[in-house]
């Protein structure tokens, strides 16, 4: 049989067709002998015996199988050794042919013994019916190479075709997704460029004519205070009243957020949207961070591995030794890493808690009293995703963004690209992004939260 017929599973044969035909008293020993049961019925005799041998010889072409010439000439054993008479019977004590005098005076005496014939009849009907499994096995497999594999192979052939135009009809999608962003993008940079060009034009030009008015005016007021006489310095109060008038409106040159390029320009949904997917769906792992017990508020409980901050009211709290790190009135922690360069992610379990915020905050941030300098997401020092009565929201600065989410999450992801300024919120079981913010970030940043129902947990991954 060919070794692609080991792919299919091949049905189990045995020299027991099933539990319903008689049994003749056929077993394998653990060897791999023919051994030997008590009969229930007596087999069929002589007649049935010829019938079968009749059947397997016109079906299988073999010859006469019992003659003892055949046997002979196969090398198969006919004659007693230790006796020299013919075999004849079966002692299915020990599972050998045996002739006569084994059985009345040799060493089968007083074993169960039965005539050769039968148990050679009940052999080769069971070989029968495994030859015809087999050759039922062997059509069942042929049909499955002809047939199925044979299906398989042209719709694999259709499948793949399909398979490669889907990915192709994908990519030139985003491909020319991609363009048009960038055409669009490149055109949107180029205008404010243009509107910057032109401002500091006009900036240029105006405060030029303003210079030229004010050095005309001081030199003409120089001129007049080294050359003219007393006479004419005490006549000339008009004409030094509109010089200095002159000077006044002039004005002082005030730098304006108007000259600077709009960063918001080249802000993109769509770019921003793939290159977080890209961020959140590729090998970025997650940062192993722990919160520093040096930084954790009284209001709050750290655990020993300083992975889960739970709150505790203020009828529970005990005073904590003074550090300079540790907020002392807002329910705050940080972790201990600063960070200032790379792409970070941390995951927090957040699904027992009502009332919480992650972000980070710059190292400076002050940690002592109860304004919201110390109070994460109210300063210009923190950044922070906050969820509390039901409801998140983006907090910088005691500015607040309303942030919809179609299923509160119950794990919160923080993602921080250093290079690009970036920073993530996100759902990480579904890789939603709840929330994101560009910044010009100018110190080290450290991963903070505040809670002020149950727990939450920094997750490992």
């Amino acid at each position: 049989m060919s070794e692609d017929y080991g792919l299919c599973e091949l049905a189990v044969v045995s020299l027991r067709d099933n539990e319903h035909e008689p049994d003749y008293g056929i077993q394998l020993t653990q060897d791999g002998h023919i051994n030997t049961v008590d009969l229930s019925s007596k087999p069929k005799e002589d007649s049935d015996l010829a019938t079968f041998e009749s059947t397997f010889r016109s079906t299988n072409g073999t010859a006469n199988m019992g003659s003892n010439v055949e046997a002979s000439s196969t090398g198969e054993l006919t004659v007693c050794p230790a006796h020299e008479l013919e075999v004849d019977r079966y002692c299915r004590t020990e599972g050998r042919p045996v002739c006569q005098k084994c059985v009345s005076q040799g060493a089968c005496r007083n074993h169960t013994v039965i005539q050769l014939r039968l148990r050679a009849t009940a052999v080769r009907n069971q070989l029968v019916d495994i030859c015809e499994k087999m050759q039922l096995q062997a059509l069942q497999i042929e049909r499955f190479i002809n047939n199925t594999l044979t299906a398989k192979e042209k719709a694999l052939q259709v499948d793949a075709s399909s398979a490669r135009e889907r990915v192709v009809a994908q990519v030139n999608a985003v491909r020319e997704a991609l363009d048009e962003e960038e055409q669009r993008l490149l055109e949107a940079v180029q205008r404010e460029e243009e509107r910057i060009e032109q401002c500091l034009l006009t900036q240029r030009a105006h405060w030029s004519k303003s210079l030229n008015t004010l050095t005309h005016a001081r030199t003409s007021l120089v001129h007049k205070l080294t050359h003219a006489t007393d006479t004419i310095i005490v006549s000339s109060n008009s004409e030094i009243s509109d010089r200095i008038e002159e000077a006044e409106g002039v004005g002082e040159p005030k730098d304006s957020e108007h000259l600077n390029l709009n960063r918001d320009c080249s802000d993109s949904k769509l770019m921003l949207g793939m290159w977080a997917s890209a961020l959140l769906l590729g090998p970025t792992a997650t940062a192993r961070m722990y919160f520093d017990e040096r930084t954790v508020s009284h209001l709050l409980l750290l655990s020993s591995d300083q992975l889960t901050l739970t709150y505790r009211p203020k009828r529970q709290k005990k005073g904590l030794e003074y550090d300079p790190a540790r907020f002392d009135n807002w329910p705050n922690a940080l972790c201990l890493d600063p960070i200032s360069s790379g792409t970070h992610a941390w995951v927090l379990y957040v699904g027992d808690s009502a009332a919480f915020k992650v972000g980070v905050c710059y190292r400076s941030m002050e940690r002592k009293g109860s304004t919201n300098e110390s109070r994460l997401g109210f300063n210009a020092k923190s950044w922070v995703l906050s969820h509390y009565e039901g409801n998140f929201s983006y907090c910088h600065n005691s500015q607040v963004v309303n942030v919809v989410v179609v299923k509160s999450p119950k794990k919160v992801g923080v993602l921080l690209d250093w290079t690009t300024q970036t920073l993530l919120f996100y759902d990480p079981d579904s890789k939603c992004v709840l929330h994101a913010v560009r910044h010009t970030f100018t110190e080290p940043l450290l991963p903070a939260c505040a809670v002020a129902d149950q727990r939450v947990s920094i997750v490992h991954s």
